[in-house]
């Protein structure tokens, strides 16, 4: 596998985020939840490339359904859609290689600042093409921590908010820049110290949660079982002083996932 072939294809297409006559052209999908002709020429042009690279390869994206194979391509072609909208300029293309439910490569690319990160399993993780230290394990009460409200999912704010409000006072801040490949991403090379979030999907996550890995970061569900790549499912990661301390406290509350399925 020609990784490095794999991290061009996904730069080139970032420079799409840039197209304002396709951003700007917007489908409301659901209650705060949008796609823009980015996300679909983003998602087309991956595709299309992988499958001329890697044809015995299956696909999956946000922006398309259909049968899940076993060894896959997991892409989300804009992870922050509304921020793309509204020029936040905290948005990645996120592609990871899965083989039944284990990671094998991710690269979480924001175009907007050029910032990469890329693992592949057993190698370690880098970032900017610099090897990245194990993840800095901070105190809980020195630690940043990224706050998923779940936008489209309002009606499940007092949960999401009550667990907010508890990790609020029991770390040094809480952040909401709502891109979840860069949140873990930042937890991966020290600037948070862990994030949660009560429904993501496998495109969400797929290739930040092995760049977190192999920084020596964890992450599991909110019940604490392995993370599924094949259908949604609750979500926390940290260093590991945050990230048990995350448990502790969601472990307080309802703490019950409901996906809907992909």
């Amino acid at each position: 596998m020609d990784y490095g072939l794999i991290i061009e294809i996904v730069k080139k297409a970032g420079e799409l985020a840039f197209e304002d006559r396709m951003k700007n052209r917007v489908e409301v999908k659901g209650e705060a939840d949008f796609v823009t002709e980015v996300d679909t020429a983003i998602s087309g042009y991956i595709k299309k490339e992988l499958a001329a690279v890697t044809p015995d390869i299956g696909f999956m994206s946000e922006e398309e359904t259909g049968r899940i194979a076993p060894v896959r391509w997991i892409l989300d072609p804009i992870d922050g859609t509304t921020n793309l909208i509204y020029n936040y300029n905290l948005s990645s293309v996120s592609l990871a290689l899965c083989s039944e439910n284990r990671i094998d490569f991710g690269v979480v690319y924001n175009p907007f600042n050029k910032e990469i990160f890329v693992a592949q399993r057993g190698k370690g993780a880098t970032h900017n093409g610099i090897a990245l230290p194990a993840c800095k394990d901070r105190e809980p009460s020195d630690s940043l921590i990224e706050f998923g409200a779940g936008s489209t999912r309002k009606y499940q704010s007092d949960v999401a908010f009550s667990i907010g409000k508890e990790v609020f006072e029991n770390f040094l801040d809480i952040r909401r820049m709502c891109s979840s490949a860069l949140a873990i991403c930042y937890v991966a090379c020290g600037r948070l110290g862990g994030y949660f979030e009560k429904v993501l999907k496998p495109w969400d996550v797929a290739a930040a949660d092995l760049i977190l890995e192999e920084c020596g970061g964890k992450s599991s569900t909110w019940e604490r079982t392995a993370v599924p790549f094949d259908k949604p499912f609750s979500y926390v990661c940290g260093t590991p002083k945050c990230f048990n301390k995350l448990l502790d406290i969601i472990d307080t509350h309802d703490n019950t996932a409901d996906g809907n399925g992909i």
